[in-house]
């Protein structure tokens, strides 16, 4: 029923039913870093016809009851982004800048935009290197403690940052920078095409990009629409262990 996303931001939808994340994507909605927006604003921003949406919404089966990211419990939540999430960036980052050099020496002449997306994916990856860190070491050991003894403490676990908003903060700008650093790296290579010159190599590299893009999406998603706000819920006492 389309009673169902009514006041509901894209980024709570993903977060209810995983699945959704894929129909967004096929619109060109952003549910990540523009994971706020409502539903018509999210449509109006990329001239998606909200109907059309909807329909593609609705169609989908009926979800499983664990699909509600939302009430999976915090520790787990945070397992499941550095297992699943973190170890994939960690993964793919060197396979594709080693890929990306290779396009740039055999195709490099004929194709001199790949020297940008070189240099905008070295840039993606010792950010979000850097960034996989601050959060495995400082956020998500804090975010832990948060949900561990928020019963007790009320909300008053002392940290090295003050409240809880300023690393969120920090992490959030980041997501978005990487996330346009992608962006960029789509439109320069048309939507990760592959030239009619292109190679196995420069097949397999654009597919790799795509995925990271991809992944990023739902990474950002997971930590930018459901743990930071139980984060900030848990340190001001308003979290509800049922998920509301």
């Amino acid at each position: 029923m389309i009673e169902r996303f009514e006041g509901a931001t894209v980024g709570e939808i993903v977060a209810t039913d995983f699945r959704t994340a894929r129909v967004f994507e096929e619109f060109g909605i952003d549910f990540c870093c523009g994971g706020r927006r409502s539903l018509p604003d999210a449509c109006a921003q990329v001239s998606a016809d909200p109907a059309a949406v909807i329909s593609a919404l609705e169609a989908l089966p009926e979800a499983a009851a664990d699909g509600d990211m939302n009430r999976m419990p915090l520790d787990r939540l945070i397992d499941h982004i550095v297992g699943n999430h973190h170890a994939y960036v960690r993964r793919a980052l060197p396979a594709i800048g080693r890929h990306l050099e290779k396009l740039q020496q055999a195709h490099g002449e004929r194709h001199p935009e790949l020297r940008r997306v070189a240099v905008l994916f070295g840039t993606v990856n010792e950010e979000l290197s850097q960034h996989l860190l601050k959060e495995e070491q400082v956020l998500f050991p804090y975010v832990r403690d948060l949900a561990e003894h928020a019963e007790q403490l009320c909300g008053g676990l002392l940290s090295p940052f003050g409240t809880v908003a300023n690393p969120i903060r920090m992490m959030e700008r980041e997501h978005r920078e990487a996330a346009d650093q992608l962006r960029i790296i789509r439109e320069l290579t048309r939507n990760y095409a592959v030239p009619e010159d292109g190679c196995s190599t420069y097949e397999v590299c654009m597919r790799e990009l795509a995925d990271f893009e991809r992944d990023l999406h739902r990474h950002v998603h997971l930590e930018n629409n459901v743990l930071f706000p139980r984060a900030l819920a848990l340190e001001n006492g308003t979290w509800r262990h049922d998920g509301r």
